[in-house]
């Protein structure tokens, strides 16, 4: 039994029977699906018109009654129950609110085995954790949670931006790369807001990998102005100047942390001061530490000092190839060799026939097949097989009959 509340709200007159009530209609239908649509469409209803007090408390009955039904017939109707019931809690802001609900329907699902409803689930949690920063618990969660088929591909690319989200945090920057150019190339082109989170944090990412994005990424259609912020952000670490840095990240502090990207951006930091010193390196046979603390605009108390710890990490880690004249207080580089007598060439095409080999996986992955479609091939051949072993073998009889007679 289904309640609608009915409200006249302007002052039109309307013809009513006089034996129903006009605030109050009662709808009995025997079907349950019709009862969660109607639920659904009141839902989204109430949230067009900034409702939200309302719509919580049509969400919560809604998912009352969720608790209480067992078919697979509702389960797409349930999914969507499930994203607008977490939706009008983060618009007002209460998220925390419903965690304890959103675990209790994850694990109805499971042993309901509604696999669109546990992925469903499984990223509105991961939404939950990250909304407050509790990325160890959302990556127990993820890691703990049943594995299966991706059912829906917009579940599946917010669940590659969430994983791509925690492995940054984690400081897993490759795996963290590839999940959400992942989750960027397999979004609809329709879903814009999306895609440039995704292009936001993946040119983060990239940064920190020691990586400078494509012009090509920033001049995207409709992503040109949400990423501009970035684009300058990548241009000050690419040239390697730590004042422009600053001035960038404090140009853009709001959009930064609006972002939720602020953190990541302090790390680069590290990046930006590499990326000058191999600069120097490479222009410089031999240069003081002192000029490198100017160059690099260190604002230490003792910048020298610095300079040299940073010079000898950098070579220590390999950025560049050099060495520390103490006595003198010089960085002596060394010639630079041919890049093709090293790894790094071979190291280059191995990333790229790796992407290839794994674009081309995931496309058989993705292709459909009809159902047995190998068993059927297998019993025609048996079957004809089997037809013309009967045909040689009446054949054969029909001689021995022609040869008695």
């Amino acid at each position: 039994m289904f309640t609608c509340n009915l409200l006249q709200e302007d002052d039109t007159e309307m013809d009513v029977d006089a034996a129903a009530p006009i605030t109050q209609i009662s709808i009995k239908h025997g079907l349950p699906e019709i009862e969660i649509y109607c639920y659904l469409l009141v839902l989204i209803f109430l949230i067009d018109q900034k409702k939200y007090d309302e719509a919580k408390a049509c969400a919560t009955a809604s998912i009352a009654r969720l608790k209480n039904l067992n078919r697979r017939t509702v389960d797409v109707l349930a999914s969507r129950l499930y994203f607008y019931y977490s939706y009008v809690y983060e618009l007002t802001n209460s998220l925390a609110e419903i965690r304890g609900n959103l675990l209790a329907l994850h694990r109805m699902a499971t042993l309901h085995h509604d696999e669109l409803g546990q992925e469903t689930l499984l990223n509105l949690l991961l939404r939950n954790y990250l909304h407050y920063n509790l990325y160890d618990q959302a990556e127990k969660l993820r890691s703990k949670a049943p594995r299966f088929e991706a059912h829906s591909n917009q579940q599946f690319c917010r669940y590659l931006f969430y994983l791509g989200k925690i492995r940054t945090i984690q400081l897993e920057y490759t795996d963290a790369k590839e999940s959400l150019l992942q989750a960027a190339r397999k979004a609809p082109t329709t879903a814009r807001g999306f895609r440039i989170q995704c292009n936001k944090w993946a040119i983060i990412v990239r940064l920190l990998l020691g990586e400078i994005p494509e012009r090509t990424v920033f001049m995207q259609k409709g992503m040109k102005k949400a990423l501009t912020p970035y684009f300058e952000l990548t241009n000050a670490v690419r040239v390697g100047d730590l004042e422009l840095f600053r001035a960038v990240a404090d140009k853009f502090a709001s959009t930064f942390s609006a972002d939720r990207t602020r953190n990541l951006i302090v790390r680069l930091r590290h990046n930006v001061i590499r990326t000058g010193l191999r600069n120097i390196s490479i222009s410089y046979s031999r240069i003081s530490l002192a000029d490198i603390a100017k160059k690099l605009r260190l604002d230490s108390e003792n910048p020298v000092a610095d300079a040299e710890s940073i010079v000898a990490k950098a070579i220590r880690d390999g950025a560049i190839d050099a060495t520390i004249d103490h006595a003198n207080g010089w960085m002596v580089s060394k010639e630079t060799g041919d890049v093709y007598s090293t790894n790094e060439p071979q190291i280059a095409f191995n990333s790229r026939i790796a992407f290839c080999l794994n674009m081309h996986n995931e496309a058989v992955k993705a292709m459909r097949f009809p159902p047995n479609s190998h068993k059927e091939k297998e019993s025609a051949e048996k079957r004809r097989e089997r037809l013309q072993q009967e045909e040689e073998l009446a054949k054969h009889m029909a001689e021995e009959d022609d040869d008695d007679f």
